[in-house]
């Protein structure tokens, strides 16, 4: 508990001495059982919000995992959903895999399965992922939530993760240290009998260390004396609170919670209601589930909470006031044989700024972003919409294409697009699409014509300026 509630490295360091830990070799792991794990650990997410929703996203899945299991069906079987939107409405009668279709209530209450709290300075953030999944226990821990390139959820159908990687991108963003602390029990539901450790909690420290002698790349290890995971027995635990009453803070009774110290989330900085909230509404657009965001930092608001159900919710939501009329409209695209979506959001004058940065299209996987086209695509000369290309927001779902075609098209980090023929061919299919699209180019039309009202009538002073000094 003192690791949990920990604030900054260098308590958690200091901790771990005091036990005699921090300097005993002999009581850390390597990091997946691999001595070169900086060559995955270090190559993943460019961005530490990206490196952030690998974290959500690990625990939307553990979620649909737990719900699957509860309901005796094997994850990996026929009965199992087919798709994360087959799970969203088997599990939570989420209509069509739509978080819109729930309303906001329910929103909230089914987020209270995931959360992300900031805790900390405001300056050097602590961030807590937490969620009430399946969970683990100390016994599997090295082999699920420490173990890299296994193959725990490659056949699980209904699940985003499948490159057991993903999660370890946020550590290069942990402080000097990238220390990171993983707490998890398995949900006593579906324990395995046969596990002695099944009842207990299992936690663990991730630490950076440097290139031992002789090796040219930084390793990762966590904690785990005479390679064990430590442990204790406990109904529940609290999560972190920073300056919020106690009595406010969510329990847990099982789930996994791993906490991120002294995380460098450059340029997202303010209150985790506001700027990153943004940021990782953009990131995941359509959530398998919403998150419960906690702002336990010594802030002034009114309330510390809020629900993140993603991009499409809040466009959904703020329609009226942001969206034009007409707006969003959608288009099926057929592009090499594979069956794409594109959804196409025109932004009433300045009303963009809080939905996105420089992204123009932006393509999805099961609700997730893996790669955008800048907004700076809406106006070359084959697209033709320069006067409302800062308006425009297209959200390419690629879902449905096959196996293949995903490897082909998207890195295993979730960043960029990979450019080959099929890059190009969507490229051009959505350039045909745009400019041709009848609502857009009425807008276009009408943002052109208020332009040269506007010159027009800015040139009037001018005019009459002139028409004095000739008649003078």
């Amino acid at each position: 508990m003192g690791l949990l509630y920990a604030e900054s490295e260098q308590a958690v360091i200091s901790l771990l001495k005091h036990c005699g830990y921090w300097y005993d070799d002999t009581a850390w792991r390597l990091y997946g059982d691999i001595e070169n794990n900086w060559s995955q650990i270090g190559n993943q997410q460019s961005h530490p919000v990206a490196a952030m929703v690998e974290k959500l996203v690990n625990s939307i899945d553990a979620v649909l995992m737990r719900e699957c299991l509860q309901r005796g069906i094997p994850v990996e079987g026929f009965d199992a959903p087919q798709s994360i939107k087959e799970a969203q409405e088997a599990f939570f009668g989420i209509r069509n895999g739509n978080l819109a279709n729930i309303g906001a209530i329910n929103r909230t209450q089914l987020a209270q399965n995931i959360g992300l709290v900031a805790t900390g300075s405001k300056n050097n953030p602590n961030y807590t992922v937490f969620d009430r999944g399946e969970g683990q226990t100390p016994r599997s821990m090295p082999d699920t939530l420490l173990s890299l390139s296994k193959a725990n959820k490659l056949r699980i159908p209904f699940v985003q993760g499948k490159f057991n990687m993903g999660g370890t991108g946020a550590l290069p963003y942990c402080g000097e240290d990238n220390l990171q602390l993983v707490i998890s029990r398995r949900c006593p539901e579906i324990a395995d009998p046969d596990d002695p450790t099944s009842s207990h909690w299992g936690f663990t420290v991730v630490r950076r260390q440097n290139p031992p002698e002789g090796a040219r790349s930084s390793i990762f290890t966590y904690l785990a004396p005479n390679n064990e995971i430590l442990s204790f027995d406990s109904a529940d635990l609290r999560l972190p609170r920073g300056h919020q009453d106690i009595s406010q803070v969510p329990k847990m009774e099982w789930g996994t919670a791993i906490k991120m110290f002294e995380y460098k989330m450059t340029g997202y900085r303010t209150n985790i209601k506001l700027d990153l909230y943004y940021a990782i509404s953009l990131a995941l657009p359509r959530p398998g589930l919403p998150v419960r965001f906690y702002e336990f930092r010594n802030y002034r608001q009114a309330n510390p909470e809020a629900t993140m159900a993603g991009l499409h919710v809040r466009l959904q939501d703020d329609r009226n006031e942001n969206v034009e009329k007409g707006f969003p409209r959608s288009h099926q695209m057929r592009v090499m044989g594979e069956s794409m979506r594109l959804t196409l959001y025109a932004f009433k004058e300045g009303r963009d700024k809080n939905y996105r940065s420089d992204q123009g299209i932006i393509f999805t996987i099961n609700g997730q972003i893996h790669g955008a086209f800048s907004k700076s695509f809406f106006s070359r000369h084959n697209v033709k919409m320069s006067y409302i290309a800062h308006s425009i927001l297209g959200i390419v779902d690629a879902t449905d294409i096959s196996a293949r075609a995903r490897e082909d098209l998207t890195l295993n980090n979730r960043e960029r697009l990979r450019r080959n023929e099929l890059y190009t061919a969507i490229e051009r299919k959505l350039e045909e699409i745009i400019r041709n699209d009848a609502a857009l180019k009425a807008l276009r039309e009408q943002r052109k014509n208020e332009y040269l009202q506007d010159k027009l009538s800015d040139s009037k002073p001018i005019k009459e300026v002139l028409n004095n000094i000739i008649k003078n």
